[in-house]
């Protein structure tokens, strides 16, 4: 069924290759994730419900409103994390990767390997793909690099490799990775299998001898995409920081989806069958082109296959920018996709509903995360002035008295009190971590550092994700930034006239909301100066915490992640949300302590 198009001919979808009795995902992993959902919105919705009553004018009724609603809806994230732990632990116990025969060397089909770079060139990572222990197969380097540097290195190296390596560079650089990869599988690469790696990117030496013979034993599989750790050699101390998160990411959420949901190509480290590349019509030329690419690939007869056992090295962002730079494109990508695809992903008539679930439930995950940040205001801020009143309470230790101040609210939302509701919300507050305590139990000291760390950076993306997602609502568009490339987010305004610098200044900002422009960072470092005020005005210790954590990321873009100061500043958050958790307890025995009770507390 292998139809080659005509060359530079832009692929057309083809409905020659849909499968009939086609696989299915199992639905026991959402029945239960509904099923807990549903159990605890029904149990205490109408406890919180009661809340509601207690909005007198609009502004009140809406904080309440949202206060009551975003809950049952975190709810659904914490049932979703929690099923992940019950479910992966069975699913590891009894899995069985299915391994096919190994085939002949004259049986072996040609594959392409794809090595994208743009400004960014690892000759540690072009050569894993040049070592591998598959007789047939060639080096395509899709080079969108527009630097000199990185040009000249590219054609230095591919020079030095014969006809194992070829350099392939497109006349226009448009619709971005995906745009890349098009144009060489529509005018060069013709191979029936090709391979996505990334500039940075270690594939193990048996990559090609190990999911080629898969591929070819599942007919209706267009797709397979192997497992990543964080490279263990990296040289920077942020990725050996952080990068223990990427392991637990992958062991966790990926391999449940063989039999539960929906396998996401995930951009790198994956082979594909040319035919589904044909069949889909090529990559879509949007920034999250991959996860684009697999619902397509779905939607003509294809299904995804997640390699647990063939592993590869991917790079942890090498500092804060960078991480803050990858942020920016995954969650304008992801608005990108989600306003794209959305309707025709809940339209399908092959996709069950349960990989529909398991589309949307991690995708919406990024741009709901400026509604998370517009609670957390609602809930410390909005709320505490709203229908609370700071008091001192007078505590006496070792003969001496300490005033201590203490935020009473309105009765009516004693209701937060209640030892059943402390439980569920200390299960949603851990959920999102539990993998990297059952991970990390054994060494405590390491797995403090590791959440102390991962609040610092994970949890105060708040603003600046909010930033993401408000100016893609205005603009609609997103923008690939190259995480690795320190001149992608210098503005063009710097070659204009004075008299329309400001303007693109703006332009830039709005359309692109790059970590790196000042429009960007003075925005955060204004959100987190005014909100660590307000925390110490209103005396609630944890929120002061997340504050700080929102004012010391834009800081930490541009200081030394070694720095002995830095390393210090880092356990600051973490520490004092910590702490208001513990407080938290407290008000099981009608003490009422600030932030936790009526804040942090979902």
């Amino acid at each position: 069924m292998y139809r080659e198009p005509p060359a530079g001919e832009f692929p057309v979808a083809s409905a020659s290759r849909v499968h009939t009795g086609e696989w299915r995902p199992k639905p026991h992993f959402y029945i239960a994730v509904v099923s807990m959902w549903l159990g605890a919105v029904l149990w205490f919705h109408p406890h919180l419900a009661g809340l509601l009553v207690l909005g007198q004018t609009l502004g009140a009724r809406i904080s309440l409103w949202f206060f009551v609603l975003f809950i049952d809806v975190a709810w659904i994230y914490a049932a979703y994390n929690i099923a992940v732990i019950v479910f992966g632990a069975i699913y590891r116990r009894r899995r069985v990767e299915p391994e096919a025969r190994a085939l002949t060397q004259a049986r072996c089909p040609a594959v392409a390997l794809l090595y994208t770079t743009c400004n960014d060139f690892a000759e540690s990572a072009i050569r894993s793909c040049l070592a591998q222990d598959y007789p047939n197969y060639r080096v395509y380097i899709l080079d969108d690099s527009y630097d000199a540097h990185w040009r000249e290195r590219i054609d230095a190296f591919a020079a030095g490799h014969g006809d194992r390596v070829q350099v392939v560079r497109r006349p226009a650089r448009r619709g971005y990775k995906a745009g890349n990869l098009n144009h060489a599988l529509s005018s060069v690469a013709r191979e029936p299998f090709f391979a996505l790696v990334d500039a940075d990117e270690i594939i193990p030496p048996d990559f090609l001898a190990r999911l080629v013979p898969r591929m070819l034993a599942m007919p209706d599989c267009g797709f397979i995409q192997a497992t990543h750790r964080s490279n263990p050699h990296a040289d920077s101390a942020l990725a050996r920081d952080l990068g223990p998160g990427v392991d637990s990411h992958w062991r966790w959420y990926h391999p449940l989806r063989n039999e539960y949901g929906f396998v996401m190509l995930l951009g790198h480290g994956a082979l594909i069958r040319r035919q589904t590349w044909i069949d889909t019509g090529g990559f879509p030329e949007i920034v999250s082109e991959d996860l684009a690419f697999a619902l397509r690939a779905r939607e003509a007869g294809w299904r995804g296959r997640f390699a647990e056992d063939v592993l590869c090295y991917e790079e942890f962002p090498q500092d804060v920018r960078a991480f803050r730079v990858r942020h920016m494109k995954w969650t304008r990508g992801t608005c990108e996709f989600l306003r794209r695809e959305a309707v025709a992903l809940l339209l399908s008539k092959r996709l069950s509903w349960v990989e529909k679930l398991d589309i949307l439930l991690p995708t919406f995950n990024l741009p709901l995360s400026f509604l998370f940040f517009l609670f957390v205001i609602n809930a410390n801020l909005v709320l505490t002035n709203l229908f609370g009143e700071v008091e001192r309470m007078t505590w006496v230790i070792a003969g001496e008295e300490w005033r201590v101040p203490v935020l009473q609210l309105d009765p009516a939302f004693h209701v937060l009190n209640r030892g059943d509701l402390y439980i569920v919300t200390l299960l949603a507050l851990t959920s999102p971590v539990m993998c990297f305590i059952i991970d990390m139990y054994r060494t405590p000291g390491k797995l403090m550092a590791f959440l102390a760390r991962s609040t610092a950076l994970y949890g105060a993306l708040g603003p600046l994700s909010s930033i993401g997602v408000l100016f893609f609502g205005l603009t609609g568009r997103a923008v690939f930034h190259v995480t690795a490339d320190p001149s992608s987010g210098k503005d063009a305004a710097a070659n204009l006239s004075r008299a329309t610098v400001f303007r693109e200044h703006l332009r830039q900002f709005a359309q692109r909301s790059h970590p790196d422009h000042v429009v960007v960072q003075a925005l955060e470092i204004a959100c987190g100066s005014i909100l660590v005020a307000l925390a110490c005005a209103t005396v609630q210790l944890p929120f002061l915490g997340l504050a700080l954590g929102y004012l010391m990321l834009p800081l930490l873009h541009h200081w030394n992640w070694q720095s002995p100061l830095v390393r210090a500043l880092v356990y600051l958050p973490f520490g004092l949300i910590v702490t208001g958790i513990a407080l938290g307890s407290l008000s099981l025995i009608g003490v009422q302590t600030v932030f936790f009770g009526y804040g942090f507390h979902f």
